[in-house]
């Protein structure tokens, strides 16, 4: 796909798109439409209210030739993430359409030509994919998505320096974003712990950046204590995925050096503390963490930015087997405590703890941030609508709410208050893996987290179990929404 973009509406294209915010007063762009169409901006103002995802297509000739427009609603006060959603709709509903001429001359006075624009590609560039990963019979290609596929904005001249570059970034995040996709849609017998290093590696060798993963034996030589016995009961054996881009230009200053730990749970039975039968077919979206991360690496890798990047994804499925771990066994891990598994469905924090102790020992980041579909407390409390966000760092919190609220894929701050610690006391071992009690569950895990992070004092904890994989218009059932990726590399360009 292609992006381009005009100053002057000479000649209207065949098919032209035009968005609206749903204001008090639509006048000025309803004169403008009869300025294009003919029809009467009374006319065209009867039947359309510019309400979210509304979409009315007019027809009308330019002499002899047949012309239609759609006016695309994007409802009150629309942010980056619900006109993303409204131009996905659009594209998913118009499979066959490989041109899309976009309107944007109106939006430079209300400051929203950028906004629009990007969220345009971003949102039309995923509505060309498809969920059927693994049906015999393949649809089209979306047209929009050939090499033949067109995007053309008509903006204000005095936009286009600023917008065409950020449609280009937003363009590549896109790309990244539909790629991880595939691998929290991806069926737990296909996408295995192997099969997040290799989508690594293929990536890092397109992109420019050192990727190792560590098989079987070099984990137990290395010590992953935790992540070894979460893999006891599994067929396949775990992965452990390191990754690390710096820039091809060298800078002047120092780089920061920042670390991100993916949960790279592949599927999740819950092992002997099982999980109910009826949702238990989508936790093979239990790497969701562990995909944000991968995808994180490779934008930091197509943007270049200016930063020192870390990735770790420790990544194995939680399966039962008579070599599976119970609860009550007492477990090693690679900082050298012990733990008491009081459930083995607490088994993300077991492999992060191993991810991060690695992370904060070998490479020393100056910043470190785990990303995890962790616990159904933190969708309980926060719904679908915003991870949760935990750490000690007001800085650090304020840069994440911040990029969470550009990216549209919000976060919400949780106490990290000491007054916790004695819900994850063991009596037998250093600490135990799960409280027991039906409160305060997402804070728990997080204190769990932080016991292997040697009080490191720029750490951070997403929960994103309520945000990573929900109910969907591109599908029948739940299914992966790849968030995590624009919220990291907007967190990331901050530096």
């Amino acid at each position: 796909m292609t992006i381009q973009f005009k100053t002057e509406f000479k000649q209207a294209p065949d098919h032209l798109i035009f968005p609206m915010a749903k204001e008090k007063e639509l006048r000025r762009s309803f004169q403008q439409l009869e300025t294009i169409t003919g029809i009467t901006a009374k006319a065209l103002a009867t039947d359309f209210k510019a309400a979210k995802n509304e979409i009315v297509t007019l027809y009308y000739k330019v002499g002899k030739k047949d012309k239609k427009i759609s006016m695309l609603g994007l409802g009150e006060k629309p942010t980056y993430q619900s006109v993303k959603d409204s131009f996905r709709a659009l594209s998913h509903g118009n499979k066959e359409n490989g041109a899309y001429h976009i309107y944007c001359m109106e939006q430079p006075a209300q400051g929203l030509c950028e906004q629009y624009c990007t969220a345009a590609v971003n949102g039309l560039w995923l509505g060309t994919y498809e969920i059927g990963l693994y049906k015999t019979q393949k649809t089209a290609v979306h047209a929009l998505a050939k090499a033949s596929g067109k995007l053309i904005f008509y903006v204000d001249k005095s936009e286009v320096k600023t917008i065409k570059p950020a449609c280009q970034k937003t363009l590549a995040l896109a790309q990244t974003q539909a790629s991880i996709l595939d691998l929290v849609n991806g069926a737990g017998n296909r996408v295995k712990p192997s099969t997040l290093g290799d989508w690594a590696k293929a990536s890092g060798k397109q992109h420019g950046y050192k990727v190792k993963v560590l098989n079987k034996k070099q984990i137990t030589q290395l010590g992953l204590g935790a992540l070894l016995a979460v893999n006891r009961g599994s067929e396949y054996p775990p992965s452990f995925t390191i990754m690390e881009y710096q820039p091809k230009k060298k800078q002047d200053q120092k780089l920061p050096t920042i670390g991100l730990v993916g949960k790279g749970v592949t599927f999740d039975t819950g092992g002997l503390s099982i999980k109910g039968h009826l949702n238990m077919h989508f936790m093979k979206s239990d790497m969701g963490g562990a995909a944000a991360v991968l995808g994180a690496m490779e934008m930091a890798a197509k943007l270049q930015l200016p930063v020192h990047l870390i990735g770790i994804v420790p990544s194995t499925d939680n399966c039962v087997d008579a070599t599976a771990i119970k609860p009550g066994d007492i477990i090693d891990s690679y900082s050298g405590k012990t733990i008491e598994v009081i459930d083995t469905d607490a088994e993300g924090r077991l492999i992060l703890a191993d991810g991060l102790a690695y992370l904060n020992k070998i490479f020393k980041p100056g910043i470190m941030i785990d990303v995890a579909t962790l616990t159904g407390s933190c969708v309980r409390t926060l719904g679908y609508q915003a991870g949760g966000l935990f750490t000690k760092n007001d800085h650090l919190a304020d840069q994440l709410l911040r990029a969470g609220q550009q990216s549209g894929e919000r976060l919400w701050r949780l106490p990290m208050w000491d007054d916790y610690k004695k819900d994850i006391a063991s009596d037998v071992a250093d600490i135990k893996n799960f409280s027991g009690r039906p409160v305060a569950g997402a804070i728990s895990a997080a204190k769990f987290l932080e016991a292997f992070t040697e009080d490191h004092p720029n750490w951070v904890h997403l929960d994103i179990a309520g945000v990573a994989f929900g109910h969907s218009a591109y599908s029948l059932q739940r299914s992966a929404t790849g968030f995590g990726v624009h919220l990291l590399t907007s967190f990331l360009e901050s530096f």
